[in-house]
């Protein structure tokens, strides 16, 4: 079989690990009526993804010295499963926080592996394909959020489905995590089968040296983590408090809520151009002339008049930021050689996420503190809802089958993670 028939599964792949993160913050609300626990507790199954995605990040890259590649990726998907069907049958919070915790290690061992993968399979065309795998990273960022309100709306009955799968019938949102397992099961095996008639790069095969590896391409991951951790850092304080940035410019509430759909849709076709250009331009002067045209936007964004200027540049803004992401993957994997690729690239991923995390972390804090939308809507929560540690989908059937808003319009601020960490 052909290489792109194997690249159409890491596709796959990519889609479904980075769905299996962002699915968790949209699911927050639901987890407090499901299990009766506080903003805190149920924002950490989205933590808990996030953590489990950056954590495995750098081992993998001593992985990759000892196994191949394919042998990563499958067992990627392993992982993926087993934590898709944990939370599809938690009886606790706990568990719950448990499964997205092994779905983000899932992530942490794919995208290290995958990237790699893929830049290997196609040196010659590293940017493009680099920026179609990134695209499906997008499309799942994009398509969470409605996926969880047809599980968790009236728009259709899941009961017959959840009876014959054994699980509680007024909690719907547990079939999204059975889809989930099946699908990464599904993908495993489809990954494996088509593996087995393709030739694979033998790029990696003198990758054995993993701190060599570091050392030796020292200034070239200094220097990605250099650049993505300061704009990593800026776009996860832009993206955190998006909301409340919009609503003190006067743009109401609902419209400016929706207004970060249009920058999640403005990335999916940035990765696809931005990897073309990448293979066709000095990459970079390309890299750091988003960067530069990035900083100028979100400045513009304060100064932009009226909620049409907003809008416009906020467009903007999303198709630069998420131009970024294949960018500087196709600078560094074109750049780190085959005998030092794997390690070196794990090396930049893993130090890449723990220096956006405090971004993560104060932006939370922040959120807690001074989001008046959080105020109003503790002020204004019913007693039942906000006292009653027995408050549940159990007893609120109503709120989570049949008023998908109640979840989804205001989950806590807390647990809203960005989707656009892709690597």
């Amino acid at each position: 079989m052909s290489r792109s028939r194997l690249f159409g599964a890491l596709c796959g792949y990519a889609f479904l690990v980075n769905f299996s993160r962002v699915v968790m913050a949209p699911l927050v609300s639901v987890f407090i009526a499901t299990f009766g626990v506080g903003e805190a507790t149920a924002g950490l199954a989205a933590s808990a993804a996030w953590i489990g995605s950056a954590l495995p990040r750098i081992p993998t890259g001593y992985l990759l010295t000892k196994v191949s590649r394919l042998t990563v990726v499958l067992v990627a998907g392993i992982v993926l499963a087993v934590g898709a069907a944990s939370a599809a049958v938690a009886g606790t919070v706990t568990l719950v926080v448990l499964g997205a915790g092994l779905a983000g290690v899932a992530s942490g061992l794919y995208f290290v592996t995958g990237n790699t993968l893929v830049s290997e399979l196609f040196p010659a065309r590293v940017g493009r394909m680099i920026g179609i795998h990134g695209t499906a990273n997008q499309v799942a960022a994009a398509v969470a959020a409605p996926v969880v309100t047809l599980a968790v709306g009236a728009t259709v009955d899941w009961t017959p489905v959840l009876v014959a799968l054994n699980l509680p019938v007024d909690q719907p949102w547990r079939l999204v995590f059975v889809a989930l397992a099946i699908a990464g099961l599904a993908t495993t095996v489809v990954t494996f089968v088509v593996s087995r008639g393709v030739d694979l790069p033998d790029a990696g095969a003198e990758d054995r040296d993993f701190v060599g590896a570091a050392r030796n391409e020292w200034r070239t991951i200094l220097f990605g983590v250099a650049v993505m951790g300061i704009l990593g850092f800026a776009w996860q304080g832009v993206f955190n408090f998006y909301q409340l940035f919009m609503e003190s410019r006067g743009v109401p509430a609902g419209v400016a809520r929706n207004a970060l759909t249009l920058v999640f849709v403005a990335g999916i076709p940035a990765f696809t151009v931005s990897g073309w250009l990448a293979d066709r331009l000095p990459r970079t002067p390309y890299l750091l002339g988003l960067a530069a045209t990035f900083v100028v936007l979100v400045f513009a964004l304060t100064l932009a008049p009226g909620t049409a200027a907003l809008l416009a540049v906020s467009v903007a803004l999303g198709y630069t930021v998420h131009s970024i992401y294949p960018a500087i993957d196709t600078l560094l994997l074109g750049s780190f050689p085959d005998h030092n690729r794997a390690s070196a690239y794990a090396v930049y991923s893993g130090a890449m996420m723990l220096a956006q995390a405090p971004a993560r972390g104060s932006s939370a804090r922040w959120r807690r503190r001074a989001s008046p939308t959080s105020r109003r809507s503790a002020a204004s929560r019913p007693p039942s809802a906000s006292s009653s540690p027995r408050w549940s989908c159990s007893s609120a059937r109503t709120a989570c089958r049949t008023d998908p808003a109640l979840v989804l319009q205001h989950p806590p601020r807390s647990s809203r993670v960005p989707e656009s960490t892709r690597t």
